[in-house]
């Protein structure tokens, strides 16, 4: 599968949501709500995550991540001066559990490497991911109860 990224723009918000949407259908499946709560609520939290990300993470490079030339995910990735950050990277589930986010996030490890740059990334508890981040060498070195905060270290020559 050919991996490309571009720029997010204002038409991928309806893509965004929905991705946004399938992160969140485990949780929604727990509450006794209407299709319709369901909906709003998650257009709710994804306007909230949207508008944060941009205030807070100016410098980021937001990308939808294209699969053979589809949108298949996303990914925010701020490059500071002492670290790259992943704000946030996400997949549409068909593409879960494939290696699609592993080749993704082994090809970011290896440009923070060339800069001499660790990697950092916020992880929730809960996140099935969390095993990827694990083998590919992150460490926990925070904890807010809700995520852990995980470092990649570049190896030493």
């Amino acid at each position: 599968m050919d991996i490309t990224f571009r720029p997010i723009t204002d038409d991928d918000m309806p893509f965004l949501q929905e991705l946004y949407g399938t992160t969140r259908e485990d949780e929604l499946a727990l509450v006794d709500w209407t299709q319709i709560e369901k909906d709003n609520f998650v257009a709710f939290q994804f306007n909230a995550q949207h508008t944060y990300y941009q205030e807070n993470y100016r410098d980021a490079e937001f990308s939808i991540i294209l699969l053979d030339g589809q949108p298949g995910g996303r990914v925010y990735v701020d490059r500071r001066e002492d670290e790259h950050r992943i704000v946030d990277i996400a997949l549409m589930p068909d593409q879960r559990g494939q290696g699609t986010g592993g080749r993704i996030m082994k090809d970011l490890l290896d440009e923070a490497a060339d800069a001499g740059k660790i990697v950092r990334i916020h992880v929730e508890h809960d996140n099935p991911a969390m095993h990827l981040y694990e083998r590919l060498g992150f460490k926990k070195i925070g904890d807010t109860e809700v995520y852990f905060l995980m470092e990649w270290n570049p190896p030493e020559d």
